[in-house]
């Protein structure tokens, strides 16, 4: 079988996604996926002309994000014509599906230099929201306007779902946030020791000044007192209709579990940071390694995908984790580093308790709630991450997975290669 290598990673800071705000909010998406491709072009010394392909992944694919990114990001960082490119979407799962179809092209024979990634900025979604408000598009829902979907399957907000979760699994509001504060102790410590600073490519503006060097969104102050003193966030979003009939956000929960009783719990402290960011992963096979005089940094061991309850959303990266085990022939024990998408923190803590692992192997550098969850780029920002750790602590196996909105997970396995 063809051996996918991963060559290099890099990702963008991930900069507060509110215009006004956040330092990359001013941005076109295409440059931060130009930021990106361009860093991945400069770091290998790659001839674009000998890119088989761009695999791409953004999840709000409208406005500005729209018109396959990942092609006209790469034409935006001066890749040569012949670099093709597609973009997909999974939803949150997006970036590591970029890279396992990456994989999956190498692997199959058809392609030998890939290169994946995901751009997302968090920031145009409230501003294509003002575009689209007042228009068809505005009332189309969850289910794209197919409103007898909810019928069999009533779809619900993911921070409503969150709570519900919670409730069903005993998981207390204190745990919660303990993970939330864990979450941020751990990212200060790793900015603090800079970690982030091999793989972190600047962001410039259009006139060459600098637009973002760090990750912006870490609140390194908070404290479990702090999240405690917080109101939930979602009971206003309990109560907003969910399909033309008047269905709420927590009737379609209760619809479809009508004995669940639950309270609000999730907050600000423990759910991720709304960013904007961007990040790119350089794949090739072995011919392609030795064409370009590479040298892998890891391989893909398996990348696989599983699907769950689509009214609860959340809680598929149980079931990926253990298919992707399974398909490798691995135990929880064999994974040196899991990065486990803190979407919320139910998500994380289930995960936790339902495969037994080991608290201190879990999103080691922090996670989402302290530095952000730019959708579609999120997974390949993981990737990334886990393969920087696992350099760093010289471990061998890393599991990255991230629950996806329609009751799915994509979940990948890379195994470093010590050089």
């Amino acid at each position: 079988m063809v051996e996918a290598y991963i060559v290099d990673a890099v990702r963008t800071p991930r900069g507060i996604g509110k215009l006004g705000k956040g330092a990359l909010a001013h941005l076109h998406p295409q440059d931060l996926g130009a930021a990106v491709l361009r860093a991945i072009r400069d770091r290998n010394a790659l001839d674009t002309a000998k890119v088989d392909d761009i695999v791409w992944s953004c999840s709000q694919q409208r406005g500005k994000q729209g018109g396959d990114l990942g092609r006209l990001s790469a034409l935006w960082a001066g890749y040569d014509d012949k670099a093709s490119g597609v973009t997909l979407d999974r939803f949150c799962g997006g970036g590591i599906t970029s890279v396992g179809f990456a994989a999956g092209q190498i692997m199959a024979g058809f392609e030998d230099v890939v290169i994946a990634g995901g751009t997302e900025m968090m920031s145009h979604h409230a501003e294509a929201d003002s575009w689209e408000a007042g228009t068809p598009l505005a009332t189309l829902g969850r289910a794209r306007g197919n409103y007898e979907l909810y019928q069999e399957h009533p779809i619900s907000a993911v921070g409503v779902a969150a709570d519900a979760i919670a409730a069903m699994e005993g998981i207390s509001r204190a745990d919660l946030e303990a993970l939330g504060v864990e979450s941020q102790r751990r990212a200060k410590a790793a900015i603090d020791a800079d970690r982030f600073a091999g793989s972190l490519v600047a962001v410039h503006n259009r006139d060459g000044s600098l637009a973002l060097d760090h990750d912006e969104y870490p609140r390194p102050e908070t404290t479990a007192e702090t999240l405690a003193a917080l109101k939930p966030a979602f009971v206003a979003m309990e109560q907003v209709a969910a399909a033309p009939d008047g269905t709420t956000m927590r009737q379609m929960i209760e619809r479809k579990y009508p004995d669940l009783k639950w309270e609000p719990t999730h907050h600000v402290g423990t759910a991720s940071g709304v960013v904007d960011g961007s990040a790119a992963l350089l794949l090739a096979s072995e011919a392609g390694l030795k064409a370009n005089g590479w040298k892998p940094r890891a391989r893909v061991v398996t990348a696989v995908n599983a699907g769950d309850c689509p009214t609860l959303i959340l809680n598929a990266p149980v079931p990926a984790a253990k298919k992707a085990l399974e398909r490798a022939g691995l135990t929880v024990a064999d994974i040196d580093v899991w990065e486990i998408n803190e979407a919320f923190a139910v998500v994380t803590e289930k995960a936790i308790r339902d495969l037994g692992i080991d608290r201190a192997k879990v999103n080691i550098n922090g996670g989402a709630i302290a530095l952000g969850h730019p959708i579609g780029a999120t997974g390949s920002i993981l990737i990334g991450m886990a393969l920087d750790e696992l350099e760093h602590s010289g471990g061998r196996y890393a599991l990255v997975t991230m629950c996806a909105f329609g009751g799915m997970a994509p979940a990948i396995i890379i195994e470093r290669i010590d050089a």
